[in-house]
């Protein structure tokens, strides 16, 4: 029995006619699996088709068509969704997805929106037997998991504080979904519970290990906050971002002083302008880009002066984006996912098991249990 027949129905893919809509479709093509493709416009969905060889349905609906959101996924039994900024279109397909009862898995790393997909949503998934897991991509599976992963064993945590390394370029998708999550008003974990982020920018240095070193860091509203806790007993989630991942070389020390005003312009209406110049870029990076990205995401779980350090990396971004969700969607689609409501990657998932075979992407963890 193949894949297709395996499927307790269809995968669809919203905002398939996007950078990482596309690579997803390859992604489900290359596994096997029985999925549709749709998004907003009829002719781009056509084009995405063409380049598949499985030949795809399609369905052209808009998120403002919520009856048509819910008839493509009547028939589905899991939807990836793709099309962001999810703070402005994500809502509605998650709505539809469970009231039809549609496995759902999206691509977000807006902190905002999975804090909606958990407090809105999570409980009506649980009572119609689905799972919702928002943040099913590099943002956040390599965090969570690593966070999981390095915390095991160890009970009264005091903190988890994730560092990430990245260096890739961005897609237009990204960078718009990066102009809404640096407006502020985001959380963090502290005293066991959600509180308002603190707003300074500058989180010192951070040291990943060779080849990297002891580099400069900065604010980074990532959506562990929301997850790690949901898996983990900590008092504390802490995350930062090296500021080279923002602004390489010499404008790498001047970063943690003009993110905190970029913010506040963010909430005026220079954010559409800036939008607007987003939208003339070049969609997103050459495959030979995409091959060259890097990314590196260390952890710490402290408890009582005994610290637990973990470390994942891996290449492509994009691709390993596509990789993790369709991987998951998979599962879904089989009903492999034990769970339901709303999850984070690790309640989802067994994390070493999911981890294993991405070896395209160079994809390597580690945890030393060494107390220092």
């Amino acid at each position: 029995m193949d894949l297709k027949e395996k499927q307790k129905g269809p995968i669809a893919v919203y905002g398939a006619t996007g950078f990482t809509g596309k690579l997803v479709a390859r992604e489900l093509e290359k596994a096997g699996a029985e999925f549709i493709i749709a998004g907003r416009n009829r002719e781009k969905l056509d084009r995405v088709a063409s380049g598949l060889e499985s030949d795809p349905p399609r369905v052209a609906v808009t998120v403002e068509d919520r009856e048509g959101l819910r008839e493509m996924l009547a028939d589905c039994s899991t939807v990836i969704a793709c099309a962001g900024p999810f703070t402005l279109h994500g809502e509605p397909v998650l709505a539809a997805a469970v009231e039809t009862g549609t496995n759902y898995l999206d691509t977000t790393g807006e902190q905002p929106f999975i804090a909606m997909a958990y407090d809105r949503y999570g409980g009506r998934a649980e009572k119609a037997g689905i799972a919702v897991i928002p943040g099913m991509g590099f943002d956040y599976v390599p965090g969570d998991m690593i966070a999981s992963l390095t915390a095991q064993g160890m009970d009264g945590l005091d903190t988890v504080r994730l560092a990430y390394a990245t260096d890739f370029q961005m897609t237009r998708g990204t960078m718009l979904s990066a102009l809404e999550m640096i407006k502020g008003g985001d959380l963090e974990w502290r005293n066991g519970r959600l509180v308002p982020a603190d707003p300074s920018v500058d989180r010192g240095r951070f040291d990943f290990g060779s080849p990297l070193g002891e580099v400069q860091m900065t604010r980074y509203p990532a959506g562990e906050h929301l997850t790690v806790p949901r898996h983990i007993e900590t008092e504390r989630v802490e995350t930062m971002l090296s500021a080279g991942s923002i602004a390489p070389g010499a404008l790498e020390k001047v970063t943690p002083y003009v993110a905190r005003p970029l913010g506040v312009l963010m909430r005026t209406p220079v954010r559409k302008l800036t939008g607007r110049l987003v939208g003339r870029l070049p969609e997103g990076p050459t495959p030979e880009s995409r091959a060259v990205a890097s990314f590196t995401v260390c952890c710490e779980a402290i408890a009582d002066g005994r610290v637990h350090r973990g470390r994942i990396s891996g290449r492509d971004v994009y691709g390993i984006t596509a990789a993790f969700i369709v991987k998951g969607a998979i599962a879904a689609a089989l009903g492999d996912i034990e769970r339901s409501g709303g999850l984070a990657p690790s309640e989802a998932f067994d994390p070493a098991l999911f981890l294993d075979g991405f070896e395209d992407f160079s994809l390597e963890w580690s945890v030393d249990t060494a107390t220092s």
